[in-house]
């Protein structure tokens, strides 16, 4: 019964990582990737981490699984909004149809791909 369990936890965990990597090259732009890497990411780690814990059924492997899909419940949220806030900043530009902007009165406006351009075309004093 515990081959059956891990076995269902690792093709789960694979599954989920592999729809990461699918998000990655299927989503328009840098917010959404980073979303569908993040979550799918680490809900397949966690399967994973899980199916170790159940194929060697010992308490310290157990205790380590958990402790590790903890880490990556903690950091990897924390880890998608920073490169998130950091994009923003930057002037990434977002997808077209994306209809809420709630950092915009952050960073003002958004400086269009000509601006970086324009800026160095401009003599300095």
């Amino acid at each position: 019964m515990t081959d059956y369990l891990t076995a269902f936890l690792l093709l789960a965990g694979s599954l989920f990582m592999l729809l990461a990597g699918v998000g990655v090259l299927r989503m328009p732009d840098v917010l959404t990737r980073m979303q569908a890497a993040s979550k799918a990411a680490t809900l397949g780690i966690s399967c994973m981490f899980l199916a170790l814990a159940a194929h060697f059924q010992e308490i310290g492997v157990a205790s380590r699984a958990v402790l590790v899909i903890g880490f990556v419940f903690l950091t990897a949220p924390v880890a998608a909004h920073m490169l998130g806030r950091s994009a923003m900043a930057l002037g990434v530009p977002l997808w077209p149809g994306t209809r809420r902007e709630d950092l915009e009165a952050g960073y003002g406006s958004r400086p269009g791909p000509d601006a970086a351009a324009d800026a160095e075309e401009t003599p300095g004093d």
